[in-house]
């Protein structure tokens, strides 16, 4: 178990590609448009100036790992988190649920979900009740209705409040007018 005030990055890598690539690209990413991993660890331990526990979920029902993408998350300090299932449950929604129950259940830690997915909202809700601090990584547009409205949890949108794109995205969103920058369209 990691130390009291300890910040946990969970990714739900599934969600996060295919949201990208499907919602915001309608198309496969290219490289230069995928996140960098390496800055949304960064960016977790920085939000609450925290030691950060970086877990990298993958779904490898498959029987094969990317091991060139598992080593690299290795080389960035992420965990990687390969699980498989027989059947047809959603095999990385039922690790990251099982894990945020077990934070609320160890009695500390702070929570940071890369996901827009729904499914997650019980075990947030009951990290907020637990007084936790939980914020969602995401493209702030595509997050799950119900997930954002959950009072106290704070939303940290990947491209404009993490930077973790080298490659300005095709994304029609609202924008805040103090965050506007004209320049961005030019």
């Amino acid at each position: 178990m990691e130390q009291p005030g300890t910040t946990y990055l969970l990714v739900d890598g599934e969600n996060i590609d295919a949201t990208l690539g499907m919602s915001v690209l309608g198309r496969r990413p290219n490289p230069e448009e995928r996140p960098r991993w390496d800055r949304i660890l960064a960016f977790a331990g920085e939000v609450w100036d925290a030691p950060t526990r970086g877990l990298f979920f993958l779904n490898a029902s498959s029987g094969q790992m990317p091991m060139g993408f598992v080593q690299a998350l290795l080389a960035m300090d992420y965990h990687p988190i390969p699980l498989s299932t027989q059947g047809s449950e959603k095999v990385v929604d039922v690790g990251i649920q099982r894990t945020l129950a077990a934070i609320a259940a160890q009695g500390h830690g702070d929570v940071l979900l890369a996901s827009h997915d729904g499914d997650f909202i019980p075990q947030v809700a009951e990290l907020l009740r637990l007084g936790r601090r939980v914020g969602v990584l995401c493209f702030r547009e595509f997050l799950n209705a119900h997930l954002a409205e959950l009072d106290g949890l704070e939303i940290h949108d990947l491209e404009d409040s993490i930077g973790a794109f080298n490659a300005v995205l095709p994304r029609v969103r609202i924008i805040p007018l103090e965050a506007f920058d004209p320049t961005r369209y030019l």
